[in-house]
């Protein structure tokens, strides 16, 4: 008899236990609402761009002239002139969107309305996989969390 109360007993007692330890992930200083709403854009990014629309996957940017992409020896300065960069790379004629992800997503306060995002950035690509690094500042306005600056570099 006691053995058929303890196996009930255990059982509940890891699912209390399985049930704190996700809570206190969620809840842990390293994923705060900022990190998880910065997240979000990121995640609303890479839907966007797999579905091979720009404009949602540039919602994610600051729609700002001061708005700062670097890639390689190129530095590409505005909303617009960045949104074109990547119509020419990826939409031109001859050319492919792939299907992107990320990975290694590190997400790092600077204060409460900026951050530093650093990960890997992925395309699946008919022609061969591209990627790289990238490292992201993002300001929160009242719209919401955007990116003021990538710098985004390719691997050989």
């Amino acid at each position: 008899m006691t053995s058929s109360i303890r196996l009930p007993t255990i059982v509940a007692a890891l699912a209390i236990t399985a049930t704190v330890s996700v809570r206190a992930q969620q809840d842990s200083p390293q994923e705060t609402p900022a990190k998880r709403e910065i997240r979000a854009v990121l995640d609303k990014q890479v839907e966007a761009w797999n579905r091979k629309d720009l404009i949602s996957f540039m919602r994610g940017y600051w729609n700002s002239p001061n708005l700062t992409f670097y890639s390689g020896v190129t530095k590409t300065c505005g909303w617009q002139a960045t949104l074109d960069r990547y119509r020419k790379r990826y939409q031109s004629e001859g050319r492919e969107m792939g299907a992107l992800d990320f990975s290694e997503l590190q997400i790092e306060m600077l204060g409460p309305k900026s951050a530093f995002v650093r990960g890997k950035w992925h395309l699946k690509m008919t022609t061969g996989d591209v990627g790289g690094l990238f490292t992201l500042i993002l300001r929160q306005f009242p719209a919401g969390w955007k990116i003021i600056h990538d710098h985004t570099q390719s691997s050989p």
